[in-house]
């Protein structure tokens, strides 16, 4: 997939590791604080596209977890969920029921059965006019509000309005701050201002963690996804994301793995732990299991935290919460007695 930097000594100059007291739940290790542009490693990585999507295709059809343990992985993709909504017509009710969704996302009779409680989202995720209501509606909950920003989805508004805009969303009471990069600069290769940008939205955002969206659905190339999930990372990203939800294609295996190994490599070379994000078309309980035994294959058990894992999705939880009924039950109930806000 990638090269990782040999010798020790871009580690020997990184920060060190300090503990984390807001931001990300469960955060046990070190905010990642990025490093210097390392452009003789990003000139190295290298993504062989057809052996990727022959490993990618052949994930589905390798792992198959069955009753109990199905389960199990289906409530842990549940405390991974980003519950979202990201809506024209949201507005402060809306938002307020979907909170009540995240605080139990799954029925209290179906847990019961299950022998399992206080299973909550991993964060909430609006647009910064609904900051308000999710704050309030969340208090006490311990569970996060994230807000997209820097002119989500197409990253195309002046420089100075989209760091205004993660400061004001970071004063109203956002945790996570998701952001788009400029794709011109992947597209052009112009790192050294892909990373500059992202050193500055880091910045902007001071204690609230990032998670910077790549839009992989219009990089062009596999390479290119590997190569802007690396920058990002040298840029401080505590999170890389596939995708807005807006693009034509979103999050994918492929994709998926390129980034993974990256974030593998990174991890490898620096020590320090970058988290995951697929967002955008999933929204079946059985590929939520892929994606998590990916992750277990790729990272190891570590990354399904929610600290370093997250869907980013909405009516994935209805089909786990479907699924999770069958168990129960041994049948199915209809998609509208599971329906999110």
């Amino acid at each position: 997939m990638s090269d990782s930097p040999s010798g020790t000594r871009d580690r020997q100059n990184l920060p060190a590791k300090k503990p984390v007291e807001t931001g990300l739940r469960q955060l046990e290790h070190g905010r990642n604080p990025g490093m210097a542009l390392d452009m003789d490693w990003v000139r190295r990585v290298q993504a062989n596209t057809s052996a990727i999507e022959r490993r990618a295709a052949s994930l589905p059809g390798r792992r198959s977890v069955k009753k109990d343990y199905q389960a199990a992985w289906l409530l842990k993709a549940v405390t991974c969920i980003d519950l979202t909504t990201l809506a024209g017509d949201d507005t402060a009710g809306r938002v307020e029921r979907l909170c009540a969704k995240a605080r139990q996302p799954v029925r209290a009779d179906i847990l019961d059965a299950l022998g399992v409680s206080g299973i909550t989202v991993g964060a909430v995720c609006v647009y910064h006019e609904m900051i308000a209501p999710a704050v309030k509606s969340l208090e006490g909950s311990g569970i996060p509000v994230a807000a997209v920003s820097t002119g989500f989805p197409a990253g195309l508004s002046p420089f100075n309005l989209r760091i205004a805009e993660i400061e004001e969303s970071v004063k109203a009471g956002a945790r996570e701050i998701d952001i788009v990069i400029s794709r011109r600069h992947v597209l052009t290769g112009n790192w050294q201002a892909l990373y500059d940008e992202m050193r500055a939205f880091r910045a902007a955002c001071g204690p609230a963690h990032v998670k910077a969206i790549l839009a992989t659905g219009e990089l062009g190339t596999l390479r290119n996804v590997a190569k802007a999930s690396l920058v990002c990372m040298m840029a401080g990203a505590d999170f890389i994301k596939t995708s807005t939800g807006k693009e034509s294609v979103n999050a994918t295996l492929p994709v998926s793995l390129v980034m993974i190994r990256a974030i593998r490599d990174y991890y490898q070379a620096t020590g320090y732990r970058v988290g995951y994000k697929p967002a955008g078309g999933i929204s079946k309980a059985k590929d939520a299991v892929t994606y998590l035994t990916l992750i277990k294959d790729e990272l190891g058990d570590r990354w399904l935290q929610p600290d370093l894992f997250r869907f980013g999705a909405s009516s994935l939880l209805g089909d786990i919460e479907r699924q999770l009924e069958h168990h129960v039950t041994g049948t199915y109930s209809a998609g509208y007695r599971h329906a999110m806000v």
